[in-house]
Parts: C-alpha cells; structure tokens; sequence
C-alpha cells in the first residue's frame, strides 16, 4: 500500500464529496491530505514548484477542467505522468469507462463509494504502479 504520509490530492466541485474522501482517506491512515475545488486549480498544485503531490483522487464532472481532461494533461508530462490517478465518479456507461481509461486513469470507482472500496482501489494501483 501507499505510504500513509503520501500527499493525496482529492479534487471535486462539491464541498461534501470532499469531506467525505477525505475521511475516508484519513480512516485508511492517509495524514497529508490536500484538496482542489475543480482540476484548474488542481494541475496548479501539482505543477507548483514546492508540490509533493503523489496521489490524485479526482471527480470527473467539474467546471474549467474535468477529471479526465486533468489525467491527459499529467499523463502528456513526463514530469507527472507516473503520479497515481484515481476517478471518483457518477458516471458508469461502459463508454465513459472506456474514455477515462484511455485517458490514462489507473483505476476508477462509482460514487457513493465506501472505505473498504476505497481501500480495494489503493490496493490495485500500488500494485501497478510498485517498482517491480
């Protein structure tokens, strides 16, 4: 599993979704918890130049940048392209699983979600994204 002092950053447009990733993060252990209110300001913070930004838990549907439009954009720069994506969204259409994973998300839940599957989906991209 991920280092629980890994800077997560959770992205959302609605203040409750945030609240409740990030105590659902903090019932995993995870202590450096930042967060962003659309992906405009969170390719900001992962650009910043004192970021430590290692995780992204993002919404898809936000306004000035979606979730999949912000994975593009970190997965085309070689600097972030390795950082661990993970979408939390409303959407479940195949298509729409589809294009986030072509976009590059490393894995993917449908909200309301629980600790347990967040858990789950931790579990899965570390095992994608260990060194080997």
């Amino acid at each position: 599993m991920f280092d629980n002092k890994t800077q997560v950053l959770v992205v959302d447009d609605m203040m409750t979704v945030r609240m409740v990733m990030v105590q659902c993060l903090a019932d995993l252990g995870f202590t450096n918890v930042i967060q962003a209110t659309n992906g405009q300001l969170a390719w900001d913070a992962i650009t910043a130049d004192n970021s430590q930004v290692g995780f992204v838990v993002s919404d898809w549907n936000m306004p000035k940048l979606t979730g999949v439009e912000l994975v593009r954009l970190l997965r085309a720069n070689k600097k972030y392209a390795q950082i661990p994506f993970l979408l939390a969204t409303t959407e479940s259409e195949t298509t729409k699983v589809v294009e986030a994973v072509k976009a590059g998300v490393d894995d993917y839940v449908v909200k309301p979600f629980n600790v347990s599957t967040l858990k789950e989906k931790f579990e899965n991209i570390y095992k994608k994204k260990a060194p080997k």
